[in-house]
């Protein structure tokens, strides 16, 4: 039998030449040309039924495994247009950002989505970004700082009662930053996310045990802050009186161990959906009910655990320097994927730099390293799927900002608003970001403002040409 008899019937690649070792054989057995045609037709219309044995298993296994691309692919295929979705300070988003969430809103698993004041070009989704999808969990959805997160303590001290220096020292003793840095072994630290059990169910986390455990109560580099400030409370909450109070405000993630994570399980997304549109490539997804899916789910949330560890361990550290006791804490994550009720459905909503703000749910939106951060309390919006910005939203790209800023007239900003900085590069300088106070006002509906965290004393990695 000649492949163009094969090729009539529709085979192709290898299957064809699986298909000619076969029907050589039936041949062999005594079959006719048209005989084992019947059959082959056969075999293509249910290869499950040979696959346990037999001349034709190695060609059903072959049909299978190509049907199951075929499936594949149709299921990457994106919507013609993006499902509709509400934006939040539409003249304060730059159009990347709002191509990106075109994209994401395009996607065969979405549901819904909303874009936050602050919103920004990121990979895959835009930074404050929220999507909502079925069954479905991206990991460029939640981002490479897996649990990259915000936590306040207000502290009974006076303000005026820590003088800069004393600040600057305490930081400079007690925060680690930067890319790869940990505390030496005698100073390492120890919290309980690190005995957790689910660091032994995958080979992956077993591997990545090690890294976390040396980084933990570290902070990264980029946008990553400790500051001490004054917590201002214009009235009585949080279980405190109005008034000003030194408070303590930190940025961090899941360090090293996260990045590995999102690596990892975007690599498996990406090839499980070889065909995705490049445009959305990056969101790349991984069906929640898989077995990748829920090793990355598993993953994701001991990631998003740890993140909020280095806070407990930064913040414990700064409290006993002091030898304080916090008054009150805040804390949320804002790089992260929940299950979610929305619209009568169970589906997954990621948050990519977006602040969780249910009705009644505190959260922090920081400003920059010289203008003020904020305590909210969630309005619980349900066209914006619970959420609210994370921070300002960058205006100028690191690069654009290296390029075009200049050092002494960042110099004179934090000057004026009588900041002491450590670290911190022009990269992260205050005028390449919006500022906090407009894009709070585009979300007024989404969260009521507690109070007010003025930073004093920053501590942050070093840039590429510091401040």
């Amino acid at each position: 039998m000649n492949g163009k008899h094969l090729v009539k019937l529709g085979l192709e690649k290898k299957a064809i030449a699986l298909a000619q070792t076969a029907a050589a054989a039936r041949e062999t057995a005594g079959l006719a040309r048209d005989e084992i045609l019947a059959e082959l037709r056969a075999v293509q219309a249910n290869p499950a039924a040979y696959l346990a044995g037999g001349v034709y298993a190695d060609l059903a296994t072959e049909l299978s495994a190509q049907q199951a691309t075929r499936d594949a692919l149709k299921g990457a295929e994106l919507r013609a247009a993006p499902l509709p979705y509400p934006v939040w300070g539409q003249d304060l988003i730059e159009p990347g950002a709002r191509s990106q969430m075109d994209v994401a809103m395009r996607l065969p698993v979405s549901r819904a989505g909303a874009l936050m004041p602050d919103a920004h070009v990121g990979y895959g989704l835009p930074i404050g970004g929220v999507l909502a999808t079925e069954n479905a969990v991206i990991p460029y959805g939640v981002g490479v700082d897996i649990g990259c997160s915000m936590m306040l303590s207000v502290l009974p001290v006076a303000p005026g009662a820590l003088h800069a220096e004393d600040g600057k020292a305490l930081l400079l003793k007690h925060t680690r930053f930067g890319a790869g840095v940990a505390f030496d072994k005698r100073d390492r630290q120890d919290h309980e996310v690190l005995h957790e059990g689910a660091w032994q169910d995958q080979p992956l986390l077993r591997h990545l045990f090690e890294k976390a455990a040396t980084q933990i109560g570290t902070s990264g580099s980029g946008n990553h802050f400790v500051e001490f400030g004054t917590f201002t409370l214009a009235d009585a909450d949080l279980g405190l009186e109005a008034g000003e109070y030194l408070a303590v405000l930190s940025h961090s993630g899941s360090r090293g161990f996260g990045a590995q994570v999102a690596g990892h399980f975007t690599n498996l997304a990406e090839r499980r959906h070889p065909g995705l549109d490049p445009a959305a490539k990056k969101l790349a997804w991984l069906p929640l009910d898989s077995e990748d899916g829920q090793a990355y789910w598993q993953a994701m949330n001991l990631a998003g655990r740890y993140a909020l560890a280095n806070h407990d361990l930064i913040h414990a550290r700064l409290a006993r320097a002091l030898n304080v006791q916090p008054l009150a804490q805040v804390r949320n994550s804002h790089n992260l994927a929940w299950e979610q009720e929305v619209g009568g459905q169970n589906l997954i909503v990621h948050r990519k730099g977006a602040t969780p703000a249910e009705a009644g749910q505190l959260g922090l939106i920081p400003g920059s390293m010289a203008d003020p951060g904020y305590v909210v309390r969630g309005l619980g919006n349900r066209d914006a799927l619970g959420s609210a910005s994370h921070g300002a939203g960058r205006v100028l790209g690191r690069k654009a900002a290296e390029r075009t800023l200049a050092k002494k007239d960042v110099q004179a900003y934090l000057a004026a608003r009588g900041v002491t900085l450590i670290g911190g590069g022009i990269d992260e300088a205050p005028q390449a970001y919006k500022r906090i106070e407009e894009v709070l006002a585009r979300q007024s509906d989404l969260v009521d403002v507690v109070g007010r965290f003025t930073p004093q004393i920053v501590r942050m990695d070093t840039g590429s040409e510091d401040v």
